[in-house]
């Protein structure tokens, strides 16, 4: 007998009754976006500043040119593409459109990306926590154990952050298969990884979000750009809710450029890559270096004793870290995000510095 809650649901039944009959509001660029424009009550003398020219105006609501670059890279048709401030507005409009707050839950699998939960709280939403194995890998059984009509969505992070490894894709394919709400796919290093992304699946589970930012291959974490794919209705209830203008121009010009840019981008992680691996090999070197957990993204977590002392006090010699070791399985463990090859030296250098005092 098939259990009920295999079946996936299509997501219209699992949107907040107040978000399904919300009216957006309707800004100025909805309707006309050229001719003589005085309609949004901008500054028709321009900018302020000099070279900022066309800055007094709204940015597209749509980003049209910009979807169509992202979907060109990632194979996906840009009716399936929203663009928003990071990831983290993405996460927090999911948790908005789904979860009752109060009564809906999400589930996560620590140790995993903070803003989940941190998104969940101030949502009111309630938080059931199913942990990775100790080598970081999905108790996919359990989490559907613990899945009920209430577990409103399921976030994943594949490479995870902060142990760096991809998930196995058979357990994230059979969860998206089962789980009976929205499955988010965080893929913000899929980049480094070898294995394939999800987001060409969109089309496929009316269930799944995939998650993407600039921020880490492209190198542009200071525009604050992060991408969700997902089925056209899903996208549609995102884009419901979003501010009017979430993407500022300038946002959008620079993330748009870097799609012209794909070969550095490339070059870039691949060299980083190439950096992780020499990272992997000096840390093994050393003694006291107990563990190096396998990375499939641009940084790696190492095991050592007294890993929050060797934290502290690394910024004496320049370098910081990150401590980890208060997450679970992570005890004594320090998260190291891979730099440039002279700054790798200077880590190591620095770190045995720290061990033989």
């Amino acid at each position: 007998m098939k259990n009920p809650k295999s079946e996936i649901r299509n997501p219209r039944f699992l949107v907040r009754p107040n978000i399904l009959a919300l009216a957006p509001y309707r800004c100025a660029r909805d309707d006309y976006d050229s001719g003589i424009l005085l309609d949004a009550n901008e500054n028709s003398n321009g900018p302020n500043i000099p070279g900022a020219e066309g800055l007094n105006r709204y940015p597209s609501p749509y980003q049209w040119e910009l979807k169509e670059k992202i979907g060109a890279f990632r194979g996906v048709p840009k009716e399936n593409i929203f663009v928003g401030v990071g990831s983290d507005e993405p996460i927090d409009l999911l948790i908005r459109v789904f979860c009752e707050p109060g009564t809906d839950a999400i589930v996560i699998t620590p140790p995993t990306y903070g803003m989940y939960k941190v998104a969940a709280s101030i949502n009111n939403v309630p938080v059931v926590s199913i942990p990775l194995t100790p080598d970081f890998q999905l108790k996919t059984d359990d989490i559907l154990a613990a899945s009920t009509e209430k577990t409103k969505i399921l976030f994943l992070c594949s490479p995870n952050n902060p142990t760096g490894n991809d998930l196995n894709h058979a357990d994230i394919e059979r969860l998206i298969r089962e789980f009976p709400g929205i499955v988010v796919v965080d893929e913000a290093y899929i980049d480094f990884s070898d294995k394939p992304s999800f987001a060409s699946r969109v089309t496929e589970f009316e269930n799944l979000v995939v998650l993407q930012t600039l921020s880490k291959s492209f190198g542009l974490a200071g525009i604050r750009l992060g991408i969700a794919f997902a089925s056209t209705e899903v996208i549609g209830f995102l884009s419901k809710i979003k501010a009017p203008y979430n993407i500022n121009q300038l946002t959008s010009d620079a993330a748009i450029k870097a799609f012209e840019h794909l070969d550095e981008m490339k070059r870039s992680v691949q060299e980083l890559i190439e950096q992780r691996r020499f990272l992997e090999t000096e840390f093994a070197k050393i003694p006291q270096v107990e563990k190096i957990y396998p990375s499939d993204s641009n940084f790696i977590l190492i095991r050592v004793p007294n890993a929050l002392h060797i934290y502290r006090t690394l910024p004496n010699l320049g370098v910081v870290i990150r401590y980890r070791g208060d997450q679970i399985h992570c005890e004594e463990t320090l998260r190291i995000t891979v730099g440039t090859a002279q700054e790798n030296r200077t880590l190591v250098e620095a770190f045995k510095q720290v061990l033989a005092t």
